[in-house]
C-alpha cells in the first residue's frame, strides 16, 4: 500500500497546497502575459483567448470530476490541501471572479489599443451608417434563413443546451404580461465574424448580430431584456467504470460511443454576456438549473477563438507589426543534411530542441527507415497527432513498404479522441498493426523503435521525447527528441512494446524506467542519493507540473538535508517552497511565454556527476502511478551540456520567469543589471556554441498590496 493509499498517514500540511488553486494561478500568468506591453496586441489578445480557453478546460474537467467525487465520494480529504471535494469547489468558485474581472479589464484595455489603430469591433462601438445597412443586408441574406429561435414555455420544453455553445437568451414577455425565455442557438456553420466591405479592418462577431436583431425574432412576445450565453458542462467522462453490451468488445467502438455521452454531462458553469438581471437571471438559473456562484457574467467574449481568424482575415500590413516576428526554426548544427540519418546517429546520439530545432531530421529519420531494406519493424507510441500529420503518412507508407509498423494509439488523450480514432482506421487500412494499450492505463510514453537486421544481427534506432508526435506542437512548445543507437536502449524498447502487447506493467528494463513501476521509485531512490550528500547534494527538475505527495514529501526531507534544489514548473505546484524548517532550500521557477514549456528533464548531482533523463512524465499522481510514461537516461557529454544549458538558462530567466512564493503566490523575477529572456535566448542561440547565461539571485518581492499589482498588470501609473 502506498502512503498515498494509506488514510492512517498524518500529512504534514504546512509546505503543501491545493491543485486546482494552483493551476488557477498558473492561469493568472497565462493572463498577465495580456497585459505586457512588450507583447504585441495581438499576441496579447491570443493570451487572453488562450486564458478563456484554458479556463473552459479546468472547468469541464477538474471542476467536473470534482463535482462528480462530491456526490460519490463526500467526505474524501485531498492529500496536499485537507480539504474535501465540496470545500475545494468553494474555493474555486471564490477565486474565479477576481480573474474574470481582470481577464475583462485586459480585454477592454487591449480592444481600445487596437481601436487606436483603426481594428475595431463593431459589438463595442456603433457602426457606421453604411456598416449598419452592410450588417442588416447580411442578416437577412445569410443568417435570418438558418436561425432556429424557440419559446420555452409549459407548452414548449427546455432544449438541451450544447457544451460551449453560444446562444441568444431573451426574456420575452407576452401580450397578458407574462414572462416567458427565448432561446436562439448561434449556428456553427455561421462563421465567427464577419469584415466590412468598405473597412476590412472593421469587424463584428456574429453573436453580436444576432444580439442585435434578436428582438424581431420572436413574434407577438415582447423582449425585456437580451444576451448572450453559454453553458459548460462536466466533461470528465470516465473509460474504465463505463458498462458496454457484452457483445461490444472492440475498444475503439467502446470509445466512439462513450464520446456521445461528454454532450450530456451536469452543467458545472453559466457564462452570460451583457445584462441579465432581476427576473430574467432568475428565469435563466431556474431552467438551466444552476447556483448563484455558478454563473459569471463577462464583459469579454465568451468564445475567444475567433482572435485567430481574426489575424487572418486582417490586411497583412495590419498584422505584421501587432503579432511575434515569425521564427523559423533551424536546421541542428550537428546534423549534415547531406548524410543519412541512422549513419549519423549510429555516429552519435543526438537530440532534437523543439520548436528552436525543425522536427525534419526526425521525419527524414522515419523516411529512411521506411525504405531501408534492411529495416525490418518501426514501433511507435502515438498520443496526440496533427490533423495532417506526416509522420502517420511515413507510417502508412513504410506498412505499404512490407516494414511491419506497430503504432500503440492511445484513444483516451482528452479531447483528442475523435482525432485519434480517426487515424487509426487509416492506419490500419495501411497495414500497421494498431494496438490500444493497456485497459485502465493510459500510455502517454513518446517511443519511436527502429529494428534492422544486417547479417544475423539486430541493431537499433531509438528514438524518446518528452512531446507528442505532432509537427503542429513542435512548432509552438518546447520539447526534446533524443535518437540514439545505444544497443541497450534498444533492447528496452524492444521489451516494452512486448510487454505492452501483453497488458505486463511490470516488465524490467536496464536503462530506460517505465511508469507506472519504474520512474517514482528510481526518482525517490536519486533523492535519497542526493540526501545523502547533505549540503553538496543538487537536483534540478524541469516539469510541467508536480503534484505527487510522495515526491514533494522526499523533496522536503531533501531540503532539510541541505540539498539545494530548483524546480522549473510551469504549471501546478502543490510544494510551497521557503517554509522555514521544511523547505528552504526549493526554488520553484514557472516560465510563461511566447511558446508553451513542455520539456521534461530530471537533473542529479554537479559537473561530470550529473544524473540526467529526459522524461514524458510530469511529477504528477496521474503521470507516476497511472500511466505508461518513460525517462530515458542521456548519457552523451554534449547532450549533457546541452540539457544543463536549458535548464541553466530558464533559472537565469528574469523577463518571463515567476518565482514562487511561499504563500503560494508569484512574484516576476526581474534584474537591474542583466535582461535573459530565456526563449529568445534560444531562437538567438544554438545549444552547442553558447555558453548559458550566469543565474542572478532573483530580488525579493516587494511588499505592496493587491492595488499595486493590478495596476502594475494593466500597465496603470500609480498616482
Amino acid at each position: 500500500m502506498s502512503a498515498d493509499s494509506d488514510k492512517s498517514v498524518v500529512r504534514d500540511y504546512s509546505y503543501t497546497q491545493n491543485r486546482e488553486l494552483s493551476w488557477l494561478r498558473f492561469n493568472r500568468r497565462v493572463l498577465e502575459e495580456a497585459a505586457d506591453q512588450t507583447v504585441p496586441l495581438l499576441e496579447r489578445m491570443k493570451f487572453i483567448s488562450i486564458f478563456t480557453s484554458n479556463l473552459d478546460e479546468f472547468f469541464m474537467v477538474r471542476v467536473g470530476s470534482l463535482f462528480d467525487l462530491s456526490t460519490m465520494s463526500p467526505d474524501e480529504i485531498d492529500n496536499k490541501c485537507n480539504m474535501t471535494p465540496s470545500q475545494q469547489l468553494e474555493r474555486i468558485y471564490e477565486t474565479i471572479p477576481e480573474l474574470v474581472a481582470l481577464k475583462d479589464q485586459l480585454f477592454a484595455t487591449v480592444s481600445s489599443q487596437l481601436e487606436d489603430l483603426d481594428i475595431c469591433d463593431l459589438g463595442r462601438r456603433e457602426p457606421l451608417p453604411d456598416e449598419k445597412k452592410f450588417i442588416g443586408q447580411y442578416f437577412k441574406a445569410k443568417i435570418l434563413p438558418i436561425l432556429s429561435p424557440q419559446i420555452v414555455d409549459s407548452h414548449h420544453p427546455f432544449p438541451h443546451l450544447a457544451n460551449k455553445a453560444l446562444y441568444i437568451a431573451a426574456l420575452l414577455q407576452d401580450k397578458k404580461g407574462g414572462h416567458s425565455l427565448g432561446l436562439i442557438p448561434v449556428p456553427d456553420a455561421l462563421p465567427p465574424f464577419i469584415t466590412m466591405p468598405d473597412h476590412p479592418t472593421h469587424f463584428i462577431r456574429m453573436e453580436d448580430i444576432v444580439l442585435t436583431y434578436a428582438p424581431t425574432l420572436f413574434g407577438s412576445y415582447k423582449p425585456v431584456s437580451t444576451c448572450v450565453i453559454c453553458v459548460t458542462r462536466n466533461a470528465d467522462i470516465s473509460y474504465d467504470e463505463e458498462k458496454f453490451d457484452d457483445a461490444d468488445t472492440d475498444f475503439r467502438n467502446r470509445m466512439s460511443k462513450l464520446l456521445k455521452k461528454r454532450s450530456h454531462l451536469a452543467i458545472v458553469r453559466l457564462e452570460i454576456g451583457g445584462e441579465a438581471d432581476g427576473d430574467f437571471l432568475k428565469l435563466l438559473k431556474r431552467r438551466i438549473n444552476v447556483q448563484d456562484h455558478q454563473i459569471y457574467t463577462d464583459r469579454a467574449p465568451l468564445d475567444m477563438k475567433y482572435v485567430y481568424a481574426l489575424e487572418r482575415a486582417l490586411p497583412a500590413d495590419k498584422v505584421t507589426p501587432l503579432v511575434f516576428t515569425p521564427y523559423t526554426a533551424r536546421w541542428p548544427e550537428d546534423l549534415d543534411q547531406s548524410r543519412g540519418m541512422i549513419e549519423q546517429i549510429r555516429q552519435k546520439d543526438r537530440m532534437l530542441f523543439f520548436p528552436f530545432d525543425k522536427v525534419d531530421p526526425f521525419l527524414r529519420l522515419l523516411s529512411e527507415a521506411a525504405e531501408r531494406e534492411d529495416v525490418v519493424s518501426i514501433k511507435i507510441t502515438i498520443y496526440r497527432l496533427a490533423s495532417s500529420s506526416k509522420i502517420a503518412h511515413v507510417l502508412c507508407r513504410a506498412a505499404e513498404n512490407g516494414k511491419e509498423v506497430t503504432v500503440l494509439m492511445e484513444l483516451r488523450a482528452r479531447f483528442d479522441e475523435a482525432n485519434n480514432i480517426s487515424w487509426s482506421r487509416l492506419l490500419e487500412d495501411a497495414g500497421c498493426r494498431v494496438i490500444y494499450g493497456v485497459e485502465d492505463f493510459k500510455c502517454h510514453s513518446k517511443i519511436c523503435l527502429i529494428t534492422l537486421r544486417q547479417g544475423d544481427q539486430l541493431h537499433y534506432i531509438t528514438q524518446i521525447g518528452t512531446g507528442n508526435y505532432n509537427e503542429k506542437t513542435n512548432t509552438m512548445y518546447t520539447d526534446l527528441s533524443l535518437m540514439t543507437a545505444a544497443e541497450d536502449i534498444g533492447a528496452d524498447g524492444t521489451v516494452f512494446f512486448q510487454n505492452m502487447l501483453v497488458g505486463n506493467l511490470e516488465g524490467e528494463y536496464d536503462q530506460l524506467l517505465v511508469a507506472p513501476v519504474g520512474i517514482k521509485k528510481n526518482l525517490l531512490r536519486r533523492i535519497d542519493r542526493e540526501i545523502a550528500k547533505g549540503h553538496d547534494g543538487y537536483i534540478c527538475i524541469k516539469a510541467n507540473s508536480m503534484t505527487e505527495r510522495e515526491v514533494i514529501d522526499k523533496l522536503e526531507e531533501a531540503s532539510c538535508a541541505g540539498v539545494q534544489i530548483q524546480l522549473i514548473l510551469r504549471g501546478i505546484c502543490c510544494l510551497r517552497p521557503g517554509i522555514p524548517g521544511k523547505t528552504e532550500n526549493i526554488h520553484v521557477t514557472s516560465i510563461v511565454g511566447r511558446f508553451l514549456e513542455h520539456a521534461r528533464i530530471y537533473c542529479f548531482g554537479r559537473g561530470d556527476d550529473a544524473e540526467l533523463f529526459i522524461a514524458s512524465a510530469d511529477l504528477m499522481t496521474r503521470n507516476l502511478n497511472r500511466r505508461v510514461e518513460i525517462a530515458c537516461p542521456v548519457r552523451d557529454r554534449d547532450l549533457k551540456q546541452m540539457l544543463l544549458t536549458i535548464l541553466h538558462t530558464e533559472l537565469a530567466d528574469n523577463v518571463k520567469a515567476s518565482s514562487l512564493q511561499p504563500d503560494g503566490s508569484y512574484f516576476r523575477k526581474h534584474s537591474a543589471t542583466s535582461h535573459v529572456d530565456s526563449q529568445i535566448y534560444f531562437m538567438e542561440h544554438t545549444l552547442h556554441t553558447a555558453p548559458p547565461p550566469a543565474p542572478e539571485t532573483p530580488a525579493p518581492p516587494p511588499k505592496r498590496g493587491l492595488l499595486h499589482a493590478l495596476r502594475r498588470l494593466l500597465g496603470e501609473k500609480e498616482g
